[in-house]
C-alpha cells in the first residue's frame, strides 16, 4: 500500500517546511497513539516510517535528519548519564558490571554460533555480527524517566551494564575489522585501543571537574551555562570518535563526570531535559524510523529467515542476559523485565556496524535488510514492554514508599517563605530552597515576598523585579512559586504577619551585608525574626554556587534529637546534599548521631554520610582549620529558650565572623513548640541500632515551662504592637 501511494520526490523539500512538519509529528503523533496504548517513543518511529522515502515520501532524509539524528542519540545518552544517581551508581556498580558481561558475552557467544551454523558465515563475518547483536541503545529511557523511575535499581544497573556492553561490542568490532584489513589479528591494535580509552576516561575525569568548577564559579548565566554543557558533552563524544570510540560512549561518559555539577532540581537542569526531549531526541526517533523500509518483507523468503534468526538471536539472548543477572542476585521477575527491556532495542551500534560490513563486503543484502528490520521490531517490543513494565514498577514503588517511610508519619505539608530583597540574591534563595525541598509539588507551597515601607517608584519596581526573578526560576523548573508584595511597617513586621497569615513553616533568607564596623553578624533584623518567630529559619550566605559545593560539614548540638523540628532540618539538609551529590559530614555527641542516621535511613536519602564525634564546644573550634574554600558550613544553632541551647552559643555569632568570614554558611535555626513526633519508621530504623529511649522527666518538664513562656511572650509581643498602632 505505502508503494503505491509513494511520491517519486519528497513532496517537502523546503528548510522551514520540513522543519514544521518535524514539529507537528512531534504534537500529534503521540496524541493520536497514545489513545491505543502505543508509547510516544514507537510512536513517532511509526511517524518517520510513514513520512519517510520508503513510505509516503513527504520528507527525505536530508542532512538536517542526520546531524539532528546524530544529535539526538548523542542527547539520549547524555541524559540516561546525568539524571543517574551517582550514589545508587557506585552502589551497583558491581552488579551492573556483572550485567554488562552477561549482556554482551550471550549475545556473543549466541550471535557467533547463530551466524556460523544458521546463516552459513564464516567466522570473522560471524563475529562482526556478533558484535552488532550484543550491543544495545536506551532506546526507552525517555519512558521509564516519565515514569520517574531513574533511581530504581534495577533502572541503575541496566545503564551501567550499557557502559561495559557498548565497550565490549567496540573492541570486537575493531578486533573483527583489524582482522579483514591485516589478514590476521592483531593484539597490537586492539592493545592501541584500550590505551586510548584508558587515557580517554582518565584526561575526562581529571580535567572537566577543574573547567566546570571554575566555569560555573564565575558564570552564573543560565543560558551561557547550558550552551557549556552541551560544548563539553558533544566534544567528548567528537574526541571519542577520533580515537576510534562510539561517540554514544562519549557522551554517556562526559554526563556521568559532569553529573555532579547538574542538581536534579536545577533551573540549568530543567532546560537540559526540555530541549532534549522537546527536539533533539524526537527528531532521532522520527530518523530511526525513516530508515526502516517495510517492503523487504516482499523481498523473499531468505531475507525472513535472515530477520527471524537475527531477531530471535538478539531479543533471545538479551532475555537470557537478564535472567541470569536475576538470579545471581535475586531480583524480582519486574525488575528483570525492566533490565531485558531497556537492553533489548538495537539502533545506533548497529546500524554503524551493520554499514561497516556491508561496505567491506562482509555483509549481504539480506542481512542489511534483516538488520532494518531486527531494529523495527526491537524498537517495538523494547518500548511496548518498558511502558508496562514502568507502569507495574512505579504502582509498586508508590506503595512500598507509601507503607516504608510514610506509614504513621505525621508529616504535614511544608509551606516555604523566601523573602527576597534584590534581584540579585533570589535566584540564589530560591535554587537553595527548591534544593531543601522534597520536589512534592502537590503538598508543598512556596511563596517568595518582598516587604517595603516605602511607596516611591525605585522601591517597587525593586521588588517587582526581585518577584519576577522568583517566579521565572521557578517557573524554569516547573514549580509554582506564590509572589507576595506586601507594605508594611517594617522588614520584620512584615515577615512575621505573613508567617502567621500563610501558615508557614520555614523560612530561607539571606544573611545580611554588614555596613557599619559596629554591625552585629546576624544583623538586628535578622536577631529581631529569631526571637519572634519559633518557625525553623534557614539563613544562608554562600559565595559559590549551590552545584560547585565539594563537601557539606554539619554541625550539630548535643540533644538536638529532641527539638520538634529535628527531623525537618535533618530531612532538609539530606535533601540538599542529594540534589548537589557531594558527602556530608555531621558533627555532633554519639546518641544525637544515631537519630540523625535513623531519620535518613528512614527517608531512603541515599547519601554519603561520615560521622564525626563531637562533645564540647573546643571541638567546633577546632572545625575552623578544616573547613575549605569550596566547602559549605551548617550550623545548627538553637535559640535561647530550647533544649539543645548551651552558654557558649552566645559567642557562635562572633566566632562565625571572626573565623568562617570567607566560607560558604548556612545557619538553621529549628522549628520549637511545634506538633512534630518521630514517625514509626523512623523509630524503627532507630532501633537498628539502639533502643529507642523516651524523653527523660526533667526535659518534658523543661518542654512545658518554655512552652508557657514562649506563648505568654508572645501575647505581650502582639498587645504591645496593638498599642503601638
Amino acid at each position: 500500500m505505502l508503494a503505491a501511494i509513494a511520491l517519486k520526490e519528497p513532496l517537502i523539500t523546503s528548510p522551514m517546511g520540513i522543519f514544521l512538519t518535524v514539529l507537528a509529528i512531534i504534537l500529534l503523533a503521540p496524541l493520536l497513539l497514545n489513545r491505543i496504548k502505543i508509547p510516544h517513543v514507537i510512536g513517532l518511529i511509526i511517524a518517520g516510517v510513514c513520512v519517510g522515502p520508503h513510505g509516503f515520501n513527504i520528507l527525505g532524509r536530508d542532512m538536517s535528519f542526520e546531524v539532528f539524528g546524530k544529535v539526538g542519540l548523542l542527547y539520549l545518552m547524555f541524559l540516561a548519564g546525568v539524571e543517574i544517581d551517582m550514589y545508587h551508581l557506585k552502589k551497583n556498580l558491581r552488579r551492573g558490571f556483572i550485567f554488562g558481561v552477561f549482556t554482551f558475552a550471550v549475545p556473543a557467544l549466541l550471535g557467533l554460533l547463530g551466524g556460523v551454523f544458521l546463516l552459513g558465515l564464516d567466522w570473522l563475518t560471524a563475529s562482526m555480527l556478533a558484535s552488532m547483536l550484543s550491543a544495545h541503545t536506551l532506546l526507552a529511557y525517555p519512558i521509564v524517566s516519565r515514569f520517574g523511575l531513574t533511581k530504581n535499581p534495577a533502572v541503575v544497573i541496566a545503564i551501567a551494564g550499557t557502559i561495559f556492553t557498548v565497550l565490549g561490542s567496540l573492541v570486537m568490532l575493531a578486533s573483527a575489522v583489524g582482522i579483514h584489513r591485516a589478514g590476521s589479528f592483531s593484539f597490537m591494535l586492539v592493545g592501541k585501543l584500550l590505551l586510548s580509552l584508558i587515557a580517554y576516561c582518565l584526561v575526562i575525569i581529571y580535567l572537566y571537574p577543574l573547567i566546570s568548577r571554575w566555569f560555573f564559579k564565575h558564570f552564573n548565566d543560565g543560558i551561557m551555562q547550558f550552551i557549556y554543557v552541551l560544548v563539553m558533552v558533544f566534544a567528548a563524544a567528537e574526541i571519542a570518535v577520533v580515537i576510534g570510540i562510539e561517540g554514544v560512549f562519549g557522551a554517556f561518559f562526559a554526563a556521568l563526570v559532569l553529573n555532579r555539577y547538574i542538581p536534579g532540581r536545577s533551573p540549568l537542569m530543567s532546560r537540559i531535559e526540555f530541549v532534549g526531549n522537546a527536539i533533539f531526541i524526537p527528531y532521532f526517533l522520527i530518523g530511526v524510523g525513516m530508515l526502516i523500509n517495510v517492503k523487504v518483507l516482499t523481498a523473499g523468503w531468505s531475507t525472513l529467515y535472515v530477520t527471524a534468526i537475527m531477531c530471535a538471536v538478539a531479543m533471545g539472548s538479551k532475555w537470557i542476559a537478564a535472567w541470569l543477572t536475576q538470579r545471581v542476585f535475586g531480583m524480582k521477575p519486574l525488575e528483570r523485565s525492566i533490565l531485558y527491556q531497556l537492553s533489548n532495542a538495537h539502533t545506533a551500534v548497529a546500524l554503524a556496524v551493520v554499514m561497516i560490513g556491508f561496505q567491506m563486503g562482509l555483509f549481504d543484502q539480506n542481512i542489511l535488510n534483516g538488520t532494518v528490520l531486527m531494529i523495527l521490531v526491537t524498537c517495538t517490543v523494547s518500548s511496548i514492554g518498558t511502558s508496562r513494565a514502568a507502569a507495574k514498577l512505579k504502582v509498586l514503588t508508590v506503595a512500598e514508599n507509601e507503607t516504608l517511610h510514610d506509614r504513621g508519619s505525621d508529616r504535614e505539608p511544608l509551606r516555604t517563605l523566601i523573602p527576597v530583597v534584590n534581584p540579585a540574591g533570589a535566584s540564589e534563595l530560591v535554587n537553595l530552597a527548591l534544593m531543601m525541598n522534597d520536589g512534592n509539588k502537590e503538598r508543598n507551597k512556596i511563596y517568595a515576598l518582598h516587604v517595603r515601607n516605602d511607596n516611591n517608584i525605585t522601591s517597587r519596581s525593586i521588588g517587582q523585579n526581585s518577584l519576577d526573578t522568583a517566579r521565572r526560576i521557578g517557573s524554569i523548573m516547573d514549580v509554582d512559586i506564590r509572589t507576595i508584595e506586601r507594605f508594611d511597617l517594617n522588614f520584620v513586621t512584615g515577615l512575621l504577619n505573613t508567617i502567621a497569615e500563610r501558615d508557614i513553616n520555614e523560612v530561607v533568607i539571606g544573611l545580611h551585608r554588614r555596613s557599619t564596623v559596629i554591625d552585629s553578624f546576624f544583623g538586628e533584623k535578622l536577631t529581631q525574626l529569631i526571637k519572634a518567630t519559633y518557625k525553623m529559619v534557614v539563613i544562608s550566605r554562600c559565595f559559590i554556587p549551590v552545584n560547585t559545593i565539594h563537601r557539606i560539614v554539619v554541625s550539630v548540638p548535643d540533644k538536638a534529637q529532641y527539638e520538634t523540628g529535628f527531623t525537618h532540618w535533618v530531612r532538609s539538609v539530606g535533601n540538599l546534599t542529594r540534589q548537589i551529590g557531594c558527602r556530608i559530614v555531621f558533627c555532633t555527641t554519639s546518641e544525637t548521631g544515631k537519630y540523625i542516621k535513623a531519620v535518613l535511613r528512614a527517608g531512603n536519602y541515599g547519601i554519603r554520610q561520615e560521622y564525626i564525634v563531637f562533645n564540647d564546644w573546643d571541638d567546633f573550634v577546632l572545625l575552623s582549620n578544616k573547613i575549605k574554600d569550596d566547602d559549605l558550613l551548617v550550623v545548627v544553632n538553637a535559640r535561647r529558650t530550647s533544649v539543645s541551647f548551651n552558654s557558649a552559643m552566645d559567642t557562635l555569632p562572633d566566632f562565625l565572623s571572626k573565623y568562617f568570614a570567607g566560607n560558604n554558611l548556612i545557619v538553621i535555626y529549628p522549628e520549637q513548640f511545634g506538633q512534630e513526633t518521630l514517625s514509626p519508621a523512623i523509630t524503627d530504623a532507630l532501633s537498628a541500632d539502639v533502643e529507642t529511649l523516651p524523653m527523660p522527666l526533667w526535659l518534658k518538664i523543661r518542654h512545658a515551662y518554655l512552652d508557657f513562656i514562649h506563648h505568654r511572650r508572645r501575647r505581650n509581643s502582639s498587645k504591645s504592637r496593638e498599642l503601638n498602632l
